[in-house]
């Protein structure tokens, strides 16, 4: 009976110990210390690509710079999954589309950040955010 309780309890703390170590990884997988996510940039272009992919979409826009040389961003969005039950879908944004989007810019410098809201040229927002839009 002892042997048995032992058992039980060694298995307790493997199995507590894999969860607590599985946790770690998901934590870090949603780290944004790429991002300056106190800074705010905001660029306006043309949707070049938007891939719709897990563990999260990505929207490349193409943007003209100040000595009017296209270059093209790469700005990190929500997962599918999450995106979906807010009411976006894969043709949510499209090739061609203008859009004005405003990121939590690369800490880098490079062209690229972190999806905070966008407008499209009628003014209507595209936030990754907020409510579940019902079905």
């Amino acid at each position: 009976m002892k042997r048995n309780m032992k058992q039980v309890a060694w298995r307790i703390i493997i199995g507590t110990s894999l969860m607590a170590g599985g946790t770690g990884l998901a934590v870090a997988h949603h780290s944004y210390s790429a991002f300056d996510m106190a800074g705010l940039k905001t660029v306006t272009g043309t949707i070049k690509k938007f891939d719709w992919t897990n563990p999260h979409t990505w929207i490349w826009i193409d943007v003209v710079n100040d000595k009017g040389v296209t270059e093209t961003w790469g700005i990190e969005g929500m997962s599918p999954n999450y995106l979906a039950r807010r009411g976006w879908n894969r043709k949510t944004l499209k090739p061609g589309d203008k859009i004005s989007v405003t990121l939590h810019p690369l800490k880098t410098g490079e062209n690229g950040g972190t999806w905070v809201d966008a407008k499209r040229p009628d003014g209507e927002s595209l936030m990754m955010g907020g409510a579940i839009t019902d079905p």
